[in-house]
Formats: structure tokens, C-alpha cells, sequence
């Protein structure tokens, strides 16, 4: 293979902060990777383990929640629900047999553009160390 792995990633934003922050990213024309695909959801309180877990089904190699910062959510502590959501779901795919590095939750406020780039930047070279989440290799041996 000669060219280098670039994982699928998806991050998840609430709407109030952390998919602001991306938007200011964007407008103060910051770098980060390609590979991310950003989901808007009003807020990060509202994800089920369903939606942490899925992706990595569908073959994403990495998911982060990105919420508002700790004691500032706007729907007052949705963000602490989605922490103990992700925890869990760690341990599920621990259980399952899947790193889990390949998932994690962030908090940026809305001005915290440059944050949210770097935060992009340092999670895709993460699982850029852990490599793909299925190679072609266990995809045969499945079937």
C-alpha cells in the first residue's frame, strides 16, 4: 500500500459551542484535517451510546464528542451526561476488543476556534498511531 492511512473520523458538536468554535475555525481559514466529518446536534446530553457505537460498526475509525466547556452547558448539565455516556461506551468497546482511544470527548466554547483545529489535528494523529479499525486482512477472515 503506498499511500498513508487516513482514518474516517467523526465528531460529534452541540450546536451552542463546539460546532461555533469549528465555524470560527473555518472562518479564520485554520487547517485541520479533511478526514473529519462534523454532526451538529443540539446538544452533546441528547447522544445515546447507540450513536458513540454505530459509526465505529459502519467502519469510522474514530469518534470524539466535543461539548461545552464543564459548568457552562446551555442545557445545564448535558455535557456531564454525555462524559459518563462516553465512559461507559469506552468500556463497551474495551469489552469488544476495540481501543478505547478510538473514542473521547472534548469541550470547547464557541471562541475557542484555534482549540477546536488542534483538537481535530492531535485526535487524527491518535488514530492515525492506532491504525485502521478493521484491515482488509480481518474483513476476509470475517466473511
Amino acid at each position: 500500500m503506498s499511500s498513508e492511512f487516513e482514518p474516517k473520523i467523526l465528531a460529534i458538536c452541540c450546536q451552542w459551542c463546539s460546532y461555533a468554535a469549528a465555524d470560527l475555525a473555518g472562518t479564520m481559514r485554520l487547517q485541520y484535517p479533511a478526514n473529519i466529518r462534523i454532526v451538529r446536534v443540539p446538544c452533546t446530553g441528547r447522544i445515546d451510546i447507540l450513536h458513540l457505537l454505530k459509526p465505529f460498526e459502519e467502519g469510522v475509525d474514530g469518534v470524539f464528542v466535543s461539548g461545552c466547556l464543564l459548568d457552562d452547558c446551555h442545557y445545564v448539565n448535558g455535557n456531564y451526561k454525555c462524559t459518563r455516556r462516553v465512559a461507559y461506551a469506552k468500556r463497551l468497546l474495551e469489552q469488544l476488543g476495540v481501543e478505547p482511544e478510538r473514542l473521547e470527548m472534548y469541550y470547547n466554547s464557541s471562541a475557542m476556534g484555534p482549540q477546536f483545529a488542534q483538537t481535530c489535528i492531535d485526535f487524527t494523529q491518535r488514530i492515525k498511531e492506532l491504525g485502521p479499525l478493521f484491515s482488509s486482512d480481518a474483513a476476509c477472515d470475517a466473511a
